[in-house]
């Protein structure tokens, strides 16, 4: 036999062996050495190792047979590993759902708070109507933020966002876009006006005229804008905020009824108490530089796919059947019934009618439409989602009833020579219906 030699050994250097003694050798049995023979060995570079008997002619056989199987399980083998399915990523669950939103819900509330001191209303009414993909209204006297919470809002979503200020001599081109004839072509162009944007400030909304108002309430429920004779679709997410001075009558012109039901909440704004009044004092510009704005940059944490995963959350949260009958019987309530007479008609002595049914329906002209309920209905689940909640409960119904119902009520005379507001007669109508 010839053996591979890696140290100073060599062929030689082992004993021969004879054909006869391989002979005897049992089948498919290793021949043993003869005795007082010591085994073979082989000189390797890292030393002497022992040589392994050399197999008989069936194992040798066996052994050669295998090899193929063996060569072609490999390749089927890494075949199957690469086709192996990449096992999906665990659904997430609603309650983690719920909870990744709540979290960032409270972490739009908190970059708002780098620049809004208190408001804490403002600020969930603002993120509720984004969410709910509805308008707000805010209403309160200047100096309350209302300009810097809008602007806020728009930049912690990256949105586009435009600024209208609305006057009298406001013309509805103005708001929607233009026509524009083009002198080397002879034909008209379209000018989009600021309308086409994701976020709209409507600021002092009640100083323009009905037909500009008019303009805004096809955006606000169409999502649409009409130039000329061609429609166009507005920017999705589209969203209105929209202000308005309480206190200055002069050169304003009221919001109709049709335009107020549009929003789908009305916040209204009260003056800081005097802690978050000292905290506005220490972060305001230092004297010369009133217009110098030494705010950090809000970081975009609600942009569009953010805004989308919130949204699917709050579809997620449950309305008993019960509560949803109390969010119903909140909003006619709010109705005057049926075949009573308006208390803004006068009888036959030039005398103001009065329904004393409850004390309460003399002081209501109008209720609330459906609109209403679909409001109170959306706010209540979205209020429930802030609060890290997939359930809807009496409180939350209450709490979302304020601001989706106030504007929606139109109070007699009588009321205003009471001095009630809308408020006022909501909290009466809500001791009246008992909780579910």
């Amino acid at each position: 036999m010839d053996f591979w030699s890696g140290g100073a050994g060599t062929a030689e250097d082992i004993p021969a062996r004879s054909l006869s003694q391989d002979r005897e050798a049992s089948p498919g049995q290793p021949p043993e050495p003869p005795a007082g023979e010591p085994p073979a060995v082989i000189f390797l570079p890292s030393g002497p190792v022992e040589a392994s008997p050399e197999p008989g002619p069936a194992e040798a056989s066996e052994k050669m047979a295998e090899r193929p199987t063996e060569a072609a399980e490999q390749p089927a083998a890494a075949e199957a590993v690469r086709e192996a399915p990449e096992q999906p990523a665990a659904a997430e669950t609603a309650e983690q759902t719920l909870a990744r939103a709540a979290e960032l819900a409270e972490s739009c509330r908190g970059e708002l708070g780098k620049r809004i001191v208190g408001q804490k209303d403002m600020i969930n009414g603002l993120l509720a109507a984004l969410v709910a993909g509805g308008h707000i209204l805010l209403e309160g006297v200047p100096g309350l933020a209302k300009t810097t919470a809008v602007k806020s809002l728009a930049e912690i979503t990256g949105l586009l966002f435009k600024r209208i200020q609305f006057t009298p001599d406001l013309l509805p081109a103005d708001l929607t876009g233009t026509l524009v004839w083009e002198q080397g072509t002879g034909t008209f162009s379209v000018r989009r006006g600021p309308v086409f944007a994701n976020v709209i400030l409507a600021d002092e909304i009640n100083r323009a005229p009905a037909k500009v108002q008019s303009a805004l309430l096809e955006a606000m429920q169409e999502g649409q804008v009409t130039i000329g004779e061609q429609t166009y679709p507005l920017p999705d997410p589209f969203f209105v905020l929209a202000t308005q001075n309480p206190i200055e009558h002069e050169g304003t012109y009221p919001l109709p009824e049709a335009e107020l039901d549009r929003f789908l909440l009305k916040v209204l704004l009260g003056y800081p108490d005097p802690e978050e009044e000292i905290r506005i004092l220490r972060q305001t510009a230092p004297i010369g530089a009133e217009h110098a704005d030494r705010s950090a940059p809000l970081a975009v944490i609600l942009d569009r796919a953010a805004l989308h995963s919130l949204r699917r959350a709050a579809e997620l949260v449950r309305v008993d059947p019960e509560l949803e009958r109390y969010m119903v019987a909140v909003t006619t309530a709010t109705r005057p019934p049926a075949g009573s007479p308006s208390p803004n008609q006068r009888d036959n002595k030039g005398r103001y009618s009065r329904n004393t049914q409850e004390g309460i329906y003399r002081y209501i002209a109008f209720g609330a439409s459906p609109r209403g309920a679909i409001a109170l209905h959306r706010l209540a689940r979205i209020f429930a989602l802030f609060e890290g909640r997939s359930w809807v409960i009496p409180e939350d119904v209450k709490a979302a009833a304020y601001p989706a119902l106030r504007h929606r009520l139109v109070l007699s005379y009588e009321a205003e020579a009471d001095g009630l507001d809308a408020d006022t007669v909501l909290s009466r109508l809500l001791s009246f219906i008992p909780l579910p």
